[in-house]
């Protein structure tokens, strides 16, 4: 009989274990819909084969239109719902969503995309021109051959 009773008080611990963790990843996957991190990381990857396509403009557009098919936001928010549960405990995701749900927090997801790209532009300045500063550095110091 002790047994049984342990066995059971085991199987009620894992199975109440096993709902908060469905419950959370539920949590998770709401928040990371509704903040858009999916189609957020959708247009990200748009951005990207636009510039694939200036830098290629010989391939033709079929090539990109099977790129941006492959692209699903189900299956990145897939892929970062175990992040966010390494991160964050089931109440700050709770949190997390109460806020998303304010009016800033509306205004913080419909202009990220926004900021995300400037800012991926203006990273793209930045390291072009820390690479040609390094380059000139190495010319001028004679580890590269001057042209």
């Amino acid at each position: 009989m002790k047994r049984f009773s342990i066995t059971l008080f085991l199987c009620g611990l894992l199975t109440s274990g096993f709902s908060q963790s469905i419950s959370k990843t539920e949590n998770i996957k709401n928040l990371l819909v509704l903040t858009g991190s999916g189609k957020l990381s959708v247009q990200v990857g748009e951005s990207m084969i636009i510039s694939f396509k200036k830098n290629y403009p010989n391939v033709p557009a079929e090539f990109w239109d099977n790129f941006l098919k492959e692209m699903n936001s189900d299956a990145l928010i897939n892929l970062i719902i175990p992040i966010y549960d390494k991160y964050y405990t089931e109440s700050e995701i709770k949190q997390l969503t109460e806020f998303y749900q304010t009016s800033l927090g509306k205004k913080l997801i419909s202009i990220m995309p926004l900021v995300l790209k400037e800012s991926m532009q203006a990273g793209q300045t930045w390291g072009k021109d820390i690479g040609e500063k390094v380059y000139n550095n190495l010319k001028e110091k004679g580890f590269v051959k001057k042209e």
